[in-house]
């Protein structure tokens, strides 16, 4: 995922982590939302320092145990939703001149 990332430098990168519903019990970190968020830290930091990713095209975020992808009523589907998702963001100045050439062909 790295290599493409780096392959195309005019987009910018979106990690986003999840969790599942049980509550985590820690003294450092607060709840789920927090978790989801440094898990997503975690894989930016990784692109920058270990695949040399600038900075400034990484965004971390996390949305905690709200958006789950299956149930988490079983062992299975907690499992499934801690993730982090990668999201391939294209220029918008790029995307916007494409719109527009696309507006202007069809009229």
């Amino acid at each position: 995922i790295a290599k493409i990332i780096n392959d195309y430098k005019n987009y910018d990168v979106h990690v986003v982590g999840h969790t599942d519903n049980q509550p985590i019990s820690s003294t450092t970190i607060k709840d789920n939302w927090e978790l989801s968020t440094l898990r997503s830290l975690s894989v930016v930091r990784a692109l920058q320092k270990d695949h040399g990713v600038d900075p400034a095209r990484l965004l971390a975020s996390g949305h905690g145990e709200h958006i789950p992808k299956v149930s988490n009523g079983n062992v299975e589907g907690r499992n499934i939703n801690r993730r982090t998702e990668i999201i391939i963001l294209p220029n918008l100045e790029e995307f916007m001149k494409l719109l527009d050439k696309q507006i202007q062909s069809a009229n």
